[in-house]
C-alpha cells in the first residue's frame, strides 16, 4: 500500500503535491477505493466528499464505545486524510489511512469477528492548503463550515471549491452537515505521525502515544493596501510601500509569540502586481497562530494586529485583518483517551499544536488519537519520518483499539 501511494503527487525536486480536488487527489482517492474493493468492503462517498469503507454497514450499529460519556451510535471509525501541504512529506495523513487498512488486514489475521461495524475514512481537504481553509471535509460534516462559505472559497487561481469539486466529478449542492451519519458513529481514533519529537526524545519502549489535547488554533489573512509605483524612479519618501508594512509585521509576529509562549507564522504571501521594478500596490499574507489557551491566542493576534495597523498609518498602508477559521482548544474524550493509554501499556499522553480531523470530530462524537514516533520531529516536509518497525507498532497498537472497541 505505500509503495502504490508514493509516487501520487511527488514532485522531481522532492516532495508531495496532493492538493484537494485536483489530479493527484483523484488518484489518491481511486487508491483509497481499490483498497476498500480489495477487502470486500462497502464503499461509499457522502454528501461532502468524505471516503467510507464499511466492515458492516453503520446502522447495524449498537451501543456507544467510548469511556464515560459513550456515544449514540456504536460505529467504531479510524483514518484520516489524503491531501497534503505545498511541498509535504509523505507520512502526514497517509500514515493514517495505510495503517488503518492495515489495521483491518491484522484483525483479520486475528480471527477476529467484530460486535460493532468498522470503518476506515478519508476526510476530504484536511491541509485546507489550496482554499485555505483545513479540515474542510470534517468541518462541512460538524456543521462548523457552512455550506455556502464552502462552496465559495477560491484558490489562488480563483477557482471556486464548489467548481474545483464539480470538476472532480462531485456535486457541491449536496454540501452540508451530515448528523445522521455522525450519530452512527460510537468513536473516531485517528493514527498520525507525531508532529514534534516528545517520543523520541523521551527515549524508552514507547513509539506510540496517545493525543492529550489540542492547542486552539486559526488562520487570518492580512491585507496590506499601498499604491503601486515605478521601483526605479519613486523616491523613498514618497512611497506607499505595503511590503514595508507586511515585512515589519511579520517580525513583530515572531517576537510576540516568542514573549507569549505561543506560535505565530506568516507562511503564505501573494503580492500584486508582483513585479521585480514595481513598488507592490497589495500585499497579501497569512498568518497561522496557535498557543495553549484561547486567552494567550487572541492576545497575541490582537498585539499583531496592532502592531500591523501602527505601522500601516507611518507607511501610509491601510490594513485589513480577516480571520478565515478558527479551532477552539480540543481535549480529547477523557474516558477514551484514558481507555487507550491503558490497552497500550501506559503509552504517554501528548498535547499538540497541529490541528486534525479528530479534532474537529470531536465535538460530535468521541475521539482519540494515536501518535508514532517521529525521530526527526519534522513535519510538513519531506524530511518527516517514522521508522517501519514503528509503523509495524502503530498498526498493532491501532488494530488492539479497534479490536477493543469494535469487539467489548
Amino acid at each position: 500500500m505505500w509503495r502504490e501511494l508514493l509516487p501520487v503527487g511527488r514532485a522531481s525536486g522532492g516532495g508531495w503535491w496532493r492538493h484537494a480536488w485536483t489530479g493527484a487527489d483523484a488518484e489518491c482517492r481511486e487508491w483509497f477505493r481499490r483498497q476498500a474493493a480489495a477487502r470486500g468492503l462497502a464503499y461509499e462517498v457522502d454528501r461532502n466528499g468524505n471516503q467510507w469503507a464499511w466492515l458492516g454497514g453503520p446502522e447495524k450499529g449498537g451501543g456507544g464505545t467510548g469511556g464515560d460519556t459513550g456515544g449514540a451510535g456504536g460505529a467504531v471509525v479510524t483514518g484520516s486524510h489524503l491531501d497534503s501541504v505545498p511541498g509535504g512529506g509523505a507520512f502526514d495523513g497517509p500514515l493514517g489511512v495505510v495503517s488503518a487498512f492495515a489495521a483491518l488486514d491484522e484483525l483479520h489475521g486475528r480471527g477476529t469477528r467484530p460486535a460493532r461495524p468498522l470503518a476506515v475514512a478519508n476526510f476530504a481537504d484536511e491541509e485546507g492548503a489550496r482554499f485555505g481553509v483545513a479540515c474542510v471535509g470534517s468541518r462541512l460534516a460538524t456543521g462548523q463550515l457552512t455550506a455556502e462559505r464552502a462552496r465559495g472559497l477560491r484558490d489562488a487561481d480563483g477557482v471556486t471549491l464548489a467548481e474545483a469539486m464539480e470538476r472532480a466529478g462531485h456535486d457541491p449542492g449536496a454540501l452540508g452537515p451530515d448528523p445522521g451519519r455522525l450519530a452512527r458513529v460510537g468513536a473516531f481514533v485517528e493514527l498520525h505521525i507525531e508532529q514534534g519529537r516528545r517520543l523520541a526524545a523521551a527515549g524508552g519502549d514507547h513509539p506510540v502515544g496517545v493525543a492529550s489535547a489540542i492547542w486552539p488554533h486559526g488562520r487570518w489573512r492580512f491585507d496590506f493596501h499601498g499604491a503601486a509605483d515605478h521601483a526605479g524612479t519613486t523616491a523613498l519618501a514618497d512611497r506607499r510601500d505595503p511590503m514595508l508594512t507586511y515585512a515589519n509585521t511579520v517580525l513583530a509576529a515572531r517576537k510576540k509569540a516568542r514573549l507569549a509562549g505561543a506560535l505565530a507564522t506568516f507562511g503564505r504571501v501573494a503580492v500584486e502586481p508582483n513585479g521585480v521594478n514595481a513598488i507592490a500596490s497589495l500585499v497579501r499574507g497569512w498568518l497561522d497562530s496557535r498557543a495553549p489557551d484561547e486567552e494567550t491566542l487572541a492576545a497575541v493576534v490582537a498585539e499583531i494586529e496592532r502592531v500591523a495597523a501602527e505601522r500601516g498609518a507611518r507607511d501610509g498602508v491601510r490594513v485589513a485583518v480577516t480571520r478565515e477559521s478558527f479551532t477552539s482548544e480540543v481535549e480529547f474524550d477523557h474516558g477514551l483517551r484514558d481507555r487507550l493509554a491503558r490497552l497500550l501499556g501506559g503509552a504517554p499522553a501528548l498535547p499538540t499544536g497541529a490541528g486534525h480531523d479528530a479534532g474537529v470530530l470531536s465535538a460530535a462524537v468521541p475521539a482519540a488519537m494515536l501518535y508514532v514516533r517521529n525521530p526527526t520531529g519534522v513535519s510538513h516536509s519531506p524530511a518527516e519520518h517514522a521508522g517501519e518497525d514503528d509503523c509495524a507498532a502503530g498498526v498493532r497498537a491501532l488494530a488492539d483499539v479497534l479490536e477493543d472497541l469494535a469487539c467489548g
